[in-house]
């Protein structure tokens, strides 16, 4: 089953709704078939990539089941857990060195969301929430895609959020009552990811708290005005860094500070970050009378001054459907 594609997490919960909204991976769609101890598994081209992947076939060959069809992913973590580069995984499962030599030194993760056949029951025409529960009877969680049944678009955005924050290509929407459609784009399943990237400029961070305590967290985002030459803040975000991330850019922004003395650290507007996001809303709260949604950290551009940033005409032109 393949998934169709929504512009927004709004979109997609306006088409399908209560839903279950789940991580979309950037890996290698595979199917599994297990019939008692033989284990097969398959590309989405039909490529039997077997014998490359042993740690695949054991955890599939460790499921209390006789008989069984999964289809999910394969895909490439870091010590952290969050994914590795989409090439990585596709090396990895190309490869046809020796397994056990390559599951060392780059292991795959397996990922299942759906199960089509379960000790001698086809469930292709089962509604998604039944074979959800039947996939959960027989794959433990570490082999599980991250899932949460929403009913409404706030709940959605946080899980959508959330695997964005993860380090994910952002998240399939899944209608609970629709049947395995084989090969189609139907209106079950709705992949919904960030649509634009931009260039902003750091005005000023705020210190975490918790896990973050001890790092400067919260990025205060801003866009040239061309007109003015004034920066403008378009909102807030502490998504997407890694703890790496985090420990750099507190040195670097605290060295950038004008002042300490509260929980809010102004800086010297010359830090450009790559910011990714879902839209742009309407927002009373910020000057330019705009705000980023779901907005999280790709990376720092420490190539471009903050003259370069990308604009707010440029904002309002995506806020307005224009770009």
């Amino acid at each position: 089953m393949l998934a169709g594609t929504a512009p927004d997490i709004d979109a997609a919960i306006e088409k399908v709704c209560p839903a279950a909204v789940e991580h979309k991976l950037d890996g290698i769609r595979i199917q599994a078939h297990r019939d008692g101890e033989r284990v097969w598994l398959f590309t989405r081209s039909l490529d039997d990539v077997t014998a490359r992947l042993p740690e695949v076939v054991d955890c599939v060959r460790a499921m209390p089941v006789q008989t069984v069809v999964l289809d999910g992913e394969v895909i490439a973590l870091d010590e952290a857990g969050r994914p590795r580069k989409f090439q990585v995984t596709a090396s990895r499962t190309g490869q046809r060195g020796d397994p056990e030599r390559l599951r060392k030194e780059m292991p795959l993760t397996a990922a299942f969301f759906d199960i089509l056949h379960l000790d001698g029951v086809d469930l292709l025409d089962e509604p998604g929430s039944r074979r959800w529960e039947a996939l959960v009877s027989v794959v433990p969680p570490p082999a599980r895609i991250s899932r949460q049944v929403v009913d409404n678009a706030e709940a959605a955005g946080e899980v959508y959020a959330q695997a964005l924050d993860a380090g994910h290509e952002g998240v399939v929407v899944k209608a609970l009552d629709v049947p395995y459609q084989n090969g189609r784009r139907g209106r079950g399943w709705l992949k919904v990811k960030p649509r634009h990237t931009l260039d902003l400029v750091v005005l000023a961070v705020e210190w975490g708290h918790g896990r973050r305590r001890g790092w400067l967290s919260n990025l205060h985002l801003g866009a040239r005005d061309e007109e003015t030459g004034e920066l403008v803040m378009l909102g807030k975000t502490f998504k997407g860094m890694t703890d790496e991330m985090l420990a750099w850019q507190t040195e670097r922004l605290r060295e950038l500070a004008v002042d300490e003395n509260d929980w809010v650290v102004h800086v010297r507007p010359e830090l450009v970050v790559e910011i990714a996001f879902d839209g742009v809303q309407g927002s009373t709260r910020y000057p330019g009378g705009m705000a980023l949604r779901f907005a999280r950290v790709l990376r720092y551009r420490e190539d471009k001054k903050a003259s370069e940033a990308d604009t707010l005409q440029l904002v309002r032109e995506i806020y307005e459907g224009r770009s």
